[in-house]
């Protein structure tokens, strides 16, 4: 198949990532970067032989592309892929996908509306370990408990000091993934019951959530996520689970340690990532997700099958946010509407 030509718009924390991974994703030439800043957009065509721009309209203008990765913060997510759905350009943009899912709406009406195809980079089902449990979990009978826990110390704020200034803060930024993780491992959800705490000073927003979902299936997930959790070691950037089914019982451990009871018998195994080339071994989970996440955009738009997280799948897990914030607030369990 021939090679799809892309760029990557935003090049701050987190793109490098993207723009690393891209680089090892077969099928794709990054043909442009695009930043506001011209250091970092001249860093971000250094790092990877792209072209640098300043200026979207004049990238999108002056470039033949069939894909654009949208890297930037959510409040700029809809006019960005209002301009690459003018271009023809299809989409893969980071989560959350909007402010609120009034947005998220909008921007799959321009997606569709135009005949563009667009995928969110929700990319923690995409981490090997999360893979391999789900894989694992036909051993276990039918699902009918899950505990889903993503809890750390880790500064996130020093990396994305934008993020100590949001209402909406662990739910949106951290816990939309989590959600993700617990409709990607028990399927749909019919009610949502939240808490949340305000535990990191100086932050504006929640820090913590404690979450209890009833899916459509009949099973329940208890989904914890926070910012400020003193322990040591320190899981990050792990998510660790419990699924618990009819015959038997699956634990993510810390160290990427899969753990399966059933029938008497413990069997444990290792599911850790593969390490890219370029990863920093503390982000290996993550950035090989990243690295997984684009290839299957990739591999989705060469072959026409569909995208795992699509927009419109990714709106399901959006509603489940939005519930859990209207459920903090009124204190009772909400239904989500998508």
């Amino acid at each position: 198949m021939s090679e799809l030509k892309g760029a990557v718009i935003g090049c701050g924390f987190f793109a490098q990532n993207h723009l690393k991974a891209w680089g090892d994703v077969a099928g794709a030439e990054l043909a442009a970067v695009c930043d506001l800043d011209p250091a970092k957009a001249e860093a971000a065509a250094a790092l990877t032989g792209a072209k640098a721009y300043t200026d979207v309209d004049a990238m999108l203008a002056a470039e033949t592309l069939d894909f654009v990765d949208i890297a930037t913060t959510m409040e700029t997510h809809e006019a960005l892929v209002e301009k690459a759905a003018a271009a023809g350009a299809h989409v893969i943009c980071q989560k959350p996908f909007a402010p609120d899912i009034a947005g998220v709406k909008r921007i799959l009406a321009t997606a569709e509306g135009a005949g563009i195809r667009i995928m969110v980079h929700e990319n923690f089902r995409y981490q090997t370990p999360l893979i391999e449990l789900k894989h694992a979990m036909a051993a276990i009978g039918e699902p009918f408990f899950a505990h889903i826990a993503w809890r750390t110390g880790y500064d996130v704020v020093a990396g994305q000091p934008y993020l100590a200034k949001v209402e909406r803060f662990i739910i949106l930024d951290l816990g939309i993934h989590v959600l993700d993780v617990a409709r990607f491992l028990m399927g749909d959800v019919n009610d949502i019951y939240a808490r949340t705490q305000r535990t990191m000073p100086g932050a504006v927003g929640e820090a913590q959530a404690t979450m209890s979902l009833g899916h459509v299936s009949g099973a329940v997930s208890a989904v914890t996520c926070t910012y400020t959790n003193r322990i040591d070691p320190d899981p990050f950037p792990e998510t660790l689970i419990e699924v618990e089914g009819s015959i038997g019982t699956l634990r993510l451990k810390r160290g990427f340690q899969l753990e399966l009871h059933g029938r008497g018998k413990r069997e444990v195994s290792e599911v850790a990532p593969a390490v890219p080339s370029w990863a920093d071994p503390q982000w290996a989970m993550v950035q090989e997700s990243v690295l997984n996440t684009q290839a299957h955009f990739i591999d989705c738009l060469q072959t026409g099958n569909d995208f795992q997280t699509s927009g419109r799948d990714n709106l399901k897990t959006f509603a489940l946010v939005e519930a859990a914030y209207a459920s903090a607030a009124s204190g009772q369990p909400v239904v989500p509407e998508a």
